[in-house]
């Protein structure tokens, strides 16, 4: 299984990661959150940055459910699916990720037919190879 490459713009958020806390970057200047994480504000270009707190809450932006896979470390899981998911608490920030039925479920956990654009999720952290990642849960409803 692929794992992220933790670099030092991005290590807060894997740190969090491991407490259970979803966290995004925000620039403390102008107040605007930005994902990925990255030194220097794109809105106005200051330094000054804050890790803010969300909910953990959001909606299924976007999905694709990769059959065959494109990578073969994935083949044993297949079909399983591949989410965008657009944060409630700030909207245009979307994470990557997986929708699964519990937290350490396999990627393939969820039948692909329960996935909806616009369907509520809530985060959940597992730990793989060592690196605590979210994934995603769907809300009930």
């Amino acid at each position: 299984m692929l794992t992220p490459v933790v670099d030092e713009d991005g290590a807060p958020f894997w740190e969090y990661a491991a407490r259970g806390e979803l966290r995004i970057q925000g620039c403390t200047d102008c107040g605007e959150l930005r994902f990925p994480p990255r030194p220097c504000c794109p809105h106005c270009q200051s330094f000054a940055a804050e890790w803010r707190l969300m909910s953990g809450r959001g909606r299924i932006w976007s999905y694709v459910l990769p059959h065959p896979p494109l990578l073969p470390d994935y083949a044993a899981q297949a079909p399983y699916n591949a989410v965008l998911v657009e944060l409630a608490d700030a909207p245009r920030i979307r994470l990557v990720g997986n929708v699964v039925a519990t937290p350490d479920g396999a990627l393939d956990s969820v039948d692909p037919g329960r996935l909806r654009i616009g369907a509520g999720v809530r985060v959940a952290f597992t730990e793989v190879d060592g690196v605590t990642v979210p994934r995603w849960l769907l809300e009930r409803g």
